[in-house]
């Protein structure tokens, strides 16, 4: 399947001392920090499809301004971290009738590939913060190795419990990318998909969500690791009696108008962590409004406080 990568991954920025890339599980991570490397560790964890651009700069900026190391990284199989394309492809008609032959992996892989990150970068506890897939990454994490996770931010994800969560997009497909495209074409259906997922239209400009399409395309343009995402994810076990174990701090983050993956998915995991707490926000959808940065922001600061 077609793609495009550049050929390595070197970041740096005022506010933070970036190490590009680091060993875990067998792979290698590009990621980026923020802030001061002396305040207490916070990871965030990006959703299907998404590199770490999905948190942009100036969000990362507003947690590190808040007292915090901030961690964003690629997930396996985008952007800059290793592409598994030996795994081969996905078939994704095949996956949502039952098939499961083609999954390449699991949801447990990008919980090992996390929990791999912090054992590289020497983190023995930090603040996990999720988005979509991100939040079920994370939410595992702290199910599986509760002493690594001091405090946990699920935003706009589920439990994995079918039951709950479900999309509203009159078009499921248009979540999946489309291989061979040039780079218009590619940043075009970007922007298509980001339009979709607007709980308010018009919520974001054209022209924004046009910079992001390009600097993600010009970052990383890999189809085919997204679609073993989407296998990863879609297959993902119920989380429920899970999270009933939990321990830490929680909030719980969700659109009401999220189009994607329903506000019943946030509500149903702020229900399962014992004392956790849930922010609903109006006109929210499935993506994360320059508007409600501080909202969101405050909500896991806060949170982040309980540890």
């Amino acid at each position: 399947m077609p793609c495009w990568r550049k050929t390595a991954c070197s970041t740096s920025h005022s506010k933070g001392i970036g190490v590009p890339i680091a060993q875990s599980n067998g792979i290698e991570l590009c990621y980026e920090t923020f802030g001061d490397p002396a305040d207490p560790a916070m990871l965030l964890i990006m959703g299907v499809g998404e590199q770490l651009l999905g948190f942009p700069d100036a969000f990362c900026e507003l947690l590190a301004a808040r007292g915090f190391h901030v961690i964003r990284f690629d997930n396996r199989d985008v952007g800059l971290s290793t592409w598994l394309d030996e795994l081969g492809d996905v078939d994704l008609a095949g996956l949502f009738t039952g098939d499961l032959s083609t999954v390449r992996y699991g949801l447990s892989d990008l919980v090992a590939d996390t929990a791999g990150l912090l054992t590289a970068l020497g983190v023995p506890r930090v603040h996990l913060v999720g988005v979509s897939m991100g939040g079920g990454i994370a939410q595992q994490l702290a199910i599986d190795s509760p002493e690594l996770v001091a405090s946990l931010a699920s935003i706009m994800s589920t439990t994995s419990n079918r039951a709950v969560g479900g999309t509203t997009l009159d078009d499921p497909t248009a979540m999946v990318p489309v291989a061979g495209l040039d780079r218009e074409e590619a940043i075009a259906a970007e922007v298509k998909l980001y339009r979709l997922l607007l709980g308010t239209p018009g919520q974001t400009s054209d022209e924004e969500l046009a910079r992001r399409a390009a600097a993600k395309y010009d970052r990383a343009f890999h189809p085919a690791g997204t679609l073993r995402q989407i296998a990863a994810n879609a297959t993902a076990a119920d989380r429920t009696e899970g999270l009933r174990t939990l321990k830490v701090p929680a909030v719980v983050i969700h659109g009401e108008n999220d189009p994607l993956t329903n506000v019943s998915g946030g509500r149903a995991t702020a229900e399962a962590i014992p004392g956790a707490e849930l922010l609903v926000i109006p006109g929210m959808g499935h993506n994360l409004p320059e508007g409600e940065w501080t909202r969101i922001v405050d909500a896991i600061v806060t949170n982040a406080a309980r540890a």
